[in-house]
């Protein structure tokens, strides 16, 4: 290994800039079970820490205005993997619950025979999320939209 190469390399947290802070810390909290664990008031710097067992997942960042431009440089998407299928199907109800805008119709494969899928939806800012689980989606969904291709980079 030469010097350069990091010798491990994990995700860490996942910065978003939002419009309404508080709105956006309880879809956060609602969806992923995320606690606040940090909060900034001052009304020109208003932020929030969310995780989950002790690991910082989320940093929400009041700073922005309009809606996430899907078609802009940066963030394609933020993924979350649970455990199994069931899982998946619980955050989809409970997404639906809160109104949330899904990109595909139920759980649907990464791509065709693929045993990964999930669900595809935005956020209050329509930042676009996705929660998969690794097994146990082959067969059981829907045809993946596209077959080459995983769906998770097309919505």
């Amino acid at each position: 290994m030469s010097a350069t190469q990091l010798r491990t390399l994990q995700t860490g947290h996942v910065g978003l800039n939002v419009t309404d802070l508080a709105r956006s810390i309880a879809f956060y909290r609602a969806v992923f079970g995320l606690d606040v664990t940090a909060e900034g008031t001052d009304p020109e710097r208003r932020y929030a820490l969310l995780g989950r067992d002790g690991r910082l997942v989320v940093t929400l960042w009041q700073q922005s205005t309009g809606a996430f431009a899907p078609a802009a440089p940066g963030l394609h998407h933020l993924s979350f993997e649970v455990e199994s299928l069931d899982e998946v199907r619980t955050a989809e109800k409970l997404l639906r619950g809160l109104g949330a805008e899904f990109a595909y119709d139920g759980v649907v494969p990464h791509r065709e025979g693929s045993a990964s899928g999930g669900i595809f939806f935005t956020d209050p800012d329509g930042i676009r999320l996705e929660v998969y689980t690794r097994t146990g989606v082959d067969g059981t969904e829907a045809a993946a939209p596209t077959a080459d291709a995983p769906t998770c980079g097309f919505f």
